[in-house]
């Protein structure tokens, strides 16, 4: 049987649509894994062992279980509780708890790698420590750490793949059903493979030009 990619012609407007539902996910999922994340590392930086505590079983917890795992808890788990989630909520959902527990190592390491002696100057200027942190530390952290959150959203994009497993038809969800329609599962999938590829190369890219706008001022060269 020949390659033949155009019999994904008359599917491509119903790829777009599962590529851009994707792409909304990950935006989404990209913005609550950054809200988590953050709070999950001013919980390990504080003061206060029980958050520490507290904010390290969370981070164990959701990087030693398997996304598919905590995805199906809460898709098909939390129902019989009586609560209740739409796919795509569930989805940004899941992918934002599991996403926050990286993140929160990426920002963690950020906050810890701040010199000292600027906390200290912003002290003695008479600033209060939430200023401090908000104003100062977390932006100075999220700046730094450009590059790995950039890993997480690619890692999110890469595992938002298994969303498909909850009905949702995303991108890979809806690349199934066009496999399934045109039994042509080579191309189908060969496709997929273009698309995720230029996805993340798209986002790589987008990622190092940041990095490099954001610490132009830093002294050196940005690489």
């Amino acid at each position: 049987m020949l390659f033949d990619p155009s019999i994904l012609v008359p599917h491509l407007g119903f790829l777009a649509a599962g590529a851009l539902l994707t792409a909304e996910a990950c935006v989404l999922a990209l913005t609550g894994s950054l809200v988590v994340g953050a709070g999950v590392a001013i919980a390990r930086t504080s003061a206060s062992a029980g958050l520490r505590k507290a904010a390290a079983v969370y981070v164990d917890i959701f990087r030693n279980v398997p996304f598919i795992v905590q995805l199906f808890f809460f898709y098909y788990g939390l129902p019989e509780i009586g609560i209740y989630i739409d796919a795509f909520t569930t989805g940004v959902v899941a992918l934002s708890i599991a996403g926050g527990a990286f993140a929160s190592d990426v920002i963690r390491s950020g906050i810890l790698a701040i010199d000292p002696g600027i906390i200290e100057a912003a002290e003695v200027s008479g600033l209060s420590r939430r200023i401090i942190f908000t104003k100062i530390v977390l932006p100075v952290a999220l700046r730094t750490s450009i590059r790995p959150l950039g890993s997480v959203l690619i890692n999110l994009i890469l595992t938002s793949s298994i969303l498909s497993t909850i009905t949702l038809n995303e991108l890979t969800g809806s690349a199934k059903i066009v496999a399934a329609d045109t039994f042509r599962p080579f191309e189908v999938y060969a496709a997929l493979l273009v698309v995720y590829a230029a996805f993340t190369y798209a986002v790589s890219i987008a990622i190092t030009l940041l990095h490099r706008r954001q610490n132009r001022y830093l002294g050196g060269e940005v690489t």
